[in-house]
């Protein structure tokens, strides 16, 4: 007995039997499509920028710290013994050069002054009479000469007695800060007693310390920048003042004075600064900040072959050079590595150049 099915019952079998045929059939085809139109995305080459390794004379800079002093700085000392009249001064105070800073009390010395005029117009008196005689040979030469001494003796006693009444005002011998006063008026202070300290504030300068190795390499006169910690980040200008012509035999290191010009405001002596020599110039092979790498396995960079294929290369760096930093293993001059477009850069991925990526980047200030 034969079985007949439906005619639609029929149909829907062939369509579903066909379905079955073709559609390994269009994968194939899609597949061959997609092979055709060309490489998969994570196999297109990484757009980088490369310079290339170079060796030149480079220094590098030296951070040298000290403190600020002022080259101008005197203390002031009594030279006669008395009662401490006026001391109208006080620290932090600014005076003018030559201005009256202290008085002693002089009412003694005035009037021992005032003798000793009185006696020598008495001696100059007595010479004239003297020599009027002489004129007539009525005196003696012995007489004659005891009397021009007795006149020298009395002029050079009130000279001395003028200059010690002097001694008891005392003024600034230039224009300065006071730092220290260490009498009060009514005090009575001997003969050589520290009164006052005064310091220019406009002489600060800094010493620092510098290796034997370097000062031939430094000239008075050079620039330098100096950062004083207290007024922030700052650079200031300076200049090399003074190279001292010894150096220290333990530590091998020589003084080196440097001044700042002008000096900034709000600058004191004591303050902790920075200096910033300029070193040695040498040959040194470096590259960009920007292409050196560190990672848990150390430092390394990617250098861009002659296949345009980035080889991840271990290397060694050296000194800082302000924008560069000095390699001393692992790259040879010419040497092509990458300093931008290290997103998704791999050992062995395949980078693309622009044809304008310069030889050198920006050489350094």
């Amino acid at each position: 007995m034969t079985l007949r099915l439906p005619h639609a019952l029929s149909r829907t079998l062939r369509l579903f039997a066909l379905t079955v045929i073709l559609a390994p059939l269009a994968a194939c085809g899609e597949k061959s499509n997609d092979s055709a139109h060309g490489a998969k995305p994570e196999d297109a080459p990484i757009a980088v920028s490369v310079t290339a390794v170079s060796s030149e004379a480079l220094a590098q800079p030296l951070v040298r710290s000290g403190t600020l002093r002022a080259r101008r700085t005197v203390k002031l000392y009594s030279q006669e013994e008395g009662r401490v009249e006026a001391l109208p001064v006080f620290e932090g105070d600014s005076v003018a050069a030559d201005a009256v800073v202290v008085r002693l009390d002089d009412r003694l010395l005035s009037a021992e002054v005032r003798k000793a005029e009185a006696v020598q117009r008495q001696t100059e008196l007595n010479l004239q009479r003297i020599q009027s005689l002489a004129a007539r040979k009525l005196v003696s030469a012995d007489e004659q000469l005891r009397a021009e001494t007795d006149a020298r003796v009395a002029a050079a006693e009130a000279s001395l007695l003028k200059t010690r009444l002097g001694y008891a005002t005392i003024r600034a011998p230039f224009a300065a800060v006071v730092t220290e006063r260490k009498v009060e008026p009514g005090d009575a202070v001997p003969r050589f007693a520290h009164l006052l300290t005064l310091s220019d504030p406009q002489s600060l300068m800094i010493d620092v310390s510098v290796s034997e190795l370097v000062l031939p390499s430094l000239k008075i006169g050079t620039a330098v920048d100096v950062s004083i910690d207290a007024l922030g980040a700052t650079r200031f200008a300076g200049k090399i003042a003074r190279i001292h012509p010894t150096v220290a035999a333990d530590t091998r290191q020589g003084i080196v004075e440097v001044e700042l010009a002008p000096v900034p405001a709000n600058a004191q002596a004591g303050q902790l600064c920075r200096v910033y020599l300029p070193g040695v110039s040498q040959q040194r092979r470096s590259i960009p900040l920007t292409a050196l790498r560190r990672d848990q396995n150390g430092e390394y960079v990617f250098v861009v072959d002659a296949a345009d294929t980035a080889r991840r290369v271990s290397v060694k760096s050296g000194a800082s050079l302000g924008e560069r930093i000095e390699i001393l293993d692992g790259l040879a001059d010419g040497d092509r590595v990458v300093t931008r477009g290290f997103l998704d850069l791999a050992d062995g991925k395949r980078v693309q150049i622009p044809h304008q990526t310069p030889a050198k980047d920006t050489p350094l200030p």
